[in-house]
């Protein structure tokens, strides 16, 4: 979701379902004079309504929920036409239900021991549309993942289709560096890179940069 224009504050909804991992992670966040916590749900079905009531730039979605769970509410929000950055919060992080939510189009996660600092910065990048998601991280998820086969030939399927400058472009960006990093590996210029990655997720159906660096290393374009 775009930021508005007309302030500066990032808005965010907080969706599980212990009451009191919502008041704790809004008392964290409300310290911070630049996020403001919109919403508060306690299952998938309220934090989609939640999202479409208000409009807020990321959402912090637990998955195992009652009734419509995290994934499920992942996968609609991601198919608003105005979506915000889901961060998937978890509490192991090599929980393959939380590679299925990456897949689904989630930006990236968060453990729930996160220290307060960490969790307001975090927020903040999701909010500037990065991955909130280590190289590290993802390698140990795809690692984890019992459908790890499968998954590395539909994406091996999938690049076939991109041009040789595409592929380097999107194995640097599966190893976590970013458009600047990338274009002095490159020696291309920031707003080239950009274009690449623009073009990349379309061809590759991604729908941000943490789908796209999930499908490099399922291909195996990232040296683990």
């Amino acid at each position: 979701m775009s930021p508005d224009p007309a302030t500066a504050v990032i808005r965010v909804v907080i969706a599980d379902d212990e009451p009191m991992v919502c008041a704790h992670l809004r008392t964290i966040l409300a310290s911070a004079p630049d996020i403001e916590v919109v919403g508060l749900a306690h299952d998938g079905a309220a934090a989609l309504a939640a999202v479409r009531r208000h409009q807020p730039r990321v959402v912090l979605m637990d998955l195992r929920m009652p009734g419509m769970d995290g994934l499920a509410a992942t996968e609609r929000i991601n198919a608003l036409p105005d979506r915000p950055m889901v961060v998937v919060l978890t509490t192991f992080d090599a929980d393959e239900y939380v590679l299925r939510a990456l897949r689904a189009g989630a930006a990236g996660f968060l453990v729930k021991s996160t220290p307060p600092e960490d969790l307001i910065s975090l927020v903040r990048v999701a909010a500037d549309g990065h991955t909130v998601l280590s190289p590290e991280a993802t390698r140990r998820l795809v690692a984890a993942s019992s459908a790890e086969e499968q998954h590395r030939e539909r994406a091996r399927r999938q690049v076939e289709a991109l041009t040789e400058r595409e592929t380097e472009v999107l194995t640097h960006l599966g190893a976590g560096l970013s458009n600047a990093q990338i274009g002095r590996r490159l020696f291309l210029t920031e707003a080239t890179v950009k274009g690449y990655v623009s073009r990349m997720l379309v061809k590759l159906d991604c729908a941000n940069r943490t789908q796209a660096g999930l499908l490099a290393n399922e291909a195996g374009l990232v040296d683990r």
